[in-house]
């Protein structure tokens, strides 16, 4: 029994989404097997001494005891607690009284979880009841809901307009190097790029809904929590596979589902979380301030890896300008030796070059607030342009025998400056006993400005959301992201032409931001924004668009990119009974459907037939939600393995393009 606790132990460590911490997870470990993992179980009968315990042998086939494996890592004898468990600890415990911290097992559950959320997500989708098809129970429904869909209206758009699709930018490898913007189902939109983009995107970035349960935002988004975290788990899981090694993901988030969201990203993306970071979106203005409690300024951005020490290695050190701290001191002969240096009060050169002696006859001339605000530039002004001889002091950490001895000598003459040379063979100063920083160590290069500036850290509070309504000339109330975002999140983890997904793109910030940085990028979208969609707004960037980031980033217009849509089927449908306004349009309707929609299994047309009347009776609206239910929303797109059918009656420059997209 031994040799088979350590050799299945060993052979199980083999497997990353089973080890947290250098730890075996009992219950992933659980959990894979009830679902017949297939990697799990070549990995199980790889091992000769496992498969014999653990699998039997019936004619040809070989069988998994599932059960029998099951009760075997829940034995005690499976990964026995160690002495952290008998520590004196206060915190959660399971029915075995074991602390679930010392675990590292916590997984997020919920019902319908291992199930697909059936088919659209517009507001009309609001009041009926969702349908979730279970991976096990019904895997023929989810395989057609999931097949790559065809793809329609295919044209290239630059800034001499839009032109027919001729053919795919292509590399030497075959890869697809166009930019693309893609309509419909995002959850399938996702499942048709895995053909040509698995492994390929090096960012993420989504905004989805909040589930917030409000009914102002124009995705569906009164969910329930489990219903909205299955909708989630559905597109995080295809999205794990589209990301490169060294990718990774952004989400944003409010305080509303942020705790249920990172534990779902935990288990999705097997633990390879980077950072928590809290982004400010708002002052407590206006009408805020009359709510009661906490005024909301905040939301989250949640970063997980696909593999954190390969992202790591990539991810770049950013600064951000800090005009806050001032530095008090300024050598005024910082040319000659440093033996014969003078100090003054920066504050006091500063009122000089105003024409002041002091502040007290600034503040007389000019009032208090312009005083302040003229002083403050005037003292801004100065560190920059004196960097190297405006300066302040601190007191060394963990001195070095030797640093201590330059304190001691220093501290004997603490008027004069004492030089010390560090192994680096930099020099540095000391005065009296205490290390001096010049100010042109904080100045950094940002965007091509020089400005004293701090690391970036996962507090963001500088980005302004006052005009984020104006950029891009596309206006989404309540729904934007600044561009200056974007751009520090795609500049933080990509270089030139990575490629940068969002598919929940909405007015395209996302797309907008790579395009004028010179990444490649896919947005996807379902809902219709008009005249303020992401299609419009690309049209901008490409004639030239002068906000958000275009004059820190030097942009001036061009580029391209392709828009395509998923070639609907009983969305078509869904948009006619949506755009209907009479009773006599929705008979009619239902007459079509009858012949050309498909239908939901729980329709049966005989009988809705037989009760005419009762379907006259009902209110336009209530006409329009039934018409909407019998339609089956797995087969609101058609599938690619049914292009060549008559019936679809798809063009010969859509299949043309099509193959060429999915290399076929």
């Amino acid at each position: 029994m031994e040799n088979l606790l350590d050799n299945l132990k060993n052979l199980l460590q083999k497997d990353e989404r089973l080890v947290s911490e250098g730890e075996l997870l009992k219950n992933k470990i659980i959990e894979l097997a009830l679902k017949l993992d297939k990697d799990l179980i070549e990995l199980l009968l790889s091992d000769e001494k496992i498969k014999e315990v653990f699998f039997k042998q019936i004619g040809e086939a070989i069988v998994f005891d599932k059960d029998k494996f099951i009760k075997f890592i829940s034995n005690k004898q499976f990964l026995p607690d160690s002495y952290t468990a008998f520590k004196n600890k206060i915190g959660l415990v399971d029915e075995k009284d074991e602390f679930i911290s010392e675990k590292k097992e916590v997984v997020l559950s919920w019902p319908y979880k291992d199930c697909i959320l059936e088919g659209g997500m517009t507001k009309e989708d609001q009041k009926r009841d969702e349908i979730f098809w279970n991976e096990i129970l019904a895997p023929d429904e989810i395989s057609r809901l999931l097949d790559p869909k065809v793809f329609t209206n295919a044209k290239r758009i630059d800034k001499n307009g839009e032109h027919k699709l001729d053919n795919f930018k292509t590399d030497e490898n075959g890869d697809i190097k166009d930019n693309l913007i893609i309509k419909g189902n995002n959850l399938l939109a996702l499942h048709s790029l895995k053909k040509r983009f698995v492994g390929k995107v090096k960012l993420i970035y989504i905004d989805p809904p909040y589930n917030i349960g409000g009914g102002d935002f124009g995705y569906n988004d009164r969910f329930n929590e489990s219903t909205w975290l299955t909708f989630m788990k559905n597109r995080l899981e295809v999205a794990y596979t589209l990301l490169r090694d060294d990718g990774a993901i952004y989400v944003s988030i409010d305080h509303h589902e942020n705790h249920t969201l990172k534990m779902l990203l935990k288990e999705i993306f097997k633990n390879n979380f980077i950072q928590e970071v809290t982004v400010k979106t708002a002052d407590p203005a206006g009408f805020k301030i009359v709510n009661p409690g906490p005024v909301e300024v905040t939301e989250y951005i949640y970063v997980f890896a696909k593999n954190k020490e390969k992202y790591l290695k990539t991810e770049k050190r950013l600064y951000v300008a800090d005009f806050h701290m001032i530095y008090p001191n300024i050598i005024i002969n910082r040319r000659d030796s440093y033996k014969k240096w003078r100090i003054e009060s920066i504050k006091k050169i500063a009122l000089e070059k105003l024409g002041f002696k002091n502040e007290r006859d600034l503040k007389e001339k000019y009032g208090p607030n312009v005083a302040k605000a003229l002083f403050e530039s005037e003292l801004e002004s100065l560190c920059i342009e004196k960097a190297d001889s405006v300066f302040t002091t601190y007191k060394p950490d963990n001195p070095s025998p030797r640093m201590l001895e330059m304190v001691n000598k220093s501290l004997a003459t603490p008027t004069k400056f004492v030089e010390y040379e560090k192994q680096d063979s930099n020099k540095y100063y000391l005065l009296n006993g205490r290390v001096v920083a010049f100010y042109s160590s904080r100045l950094k290069d940002i965007n091509g400005k020089v400005a004293p500036a701090r690391h970036l850290t996962n507090l963001w509070t500088d980005i302004s959301w006052s005009a984020v309504d104006k950029e891009g000339g596309v206006v989404l109330p309540r729904g934007k992201k600044p561009e200056k975002l974007l751009y520090r999140i795609i500049e933080l983890c990509t270089k030139p032409d990575d490629i940068v997904l969002d598919f929940f793109a909405g007015t395209g910030t996302t797309c907008a931001v790579a395009h004028k940085m010179g990444r490649q990028y896919i947005g996807v979208e379902q809902l219709d924004y008009g005249e303020n969609s992401a299609v419009v707004r690309l049209k901008n960037v490409i004639n030239g668009d002068q906000t958000g980031i275009s004059k820190e980033v030097g942009w001036k217009g061009g580029g391209d990119f392709v828009y395509m849509e998923l070639a609907k089927w009983n969305e078509n449908f869904v948009e006619k009974i949506q755009k209907a306004k009479t009773k006599e349009e929705f008979k009619q309707l239902w007459k079509t459907m009858k012949e050309k929609a498909f239908l939901s299994y729980k329709v049966d047309i005989k009988t809705i037939d037989e009760n005419a009347k009762d379907f006259e009776d009902l209110s336009i609206e209530n006409q329009k939600r039934f018409l909407l239910e019998c339609l089956d929303k797995n087969h609101l797109y058609v599938n690619y393995s049914e292009i060549d059918d008559e019936e679809y009656d798809i063009s010969k420059e859509d299949k043309k393009v099509n193959k060429e997209f999915y290399g076929k």
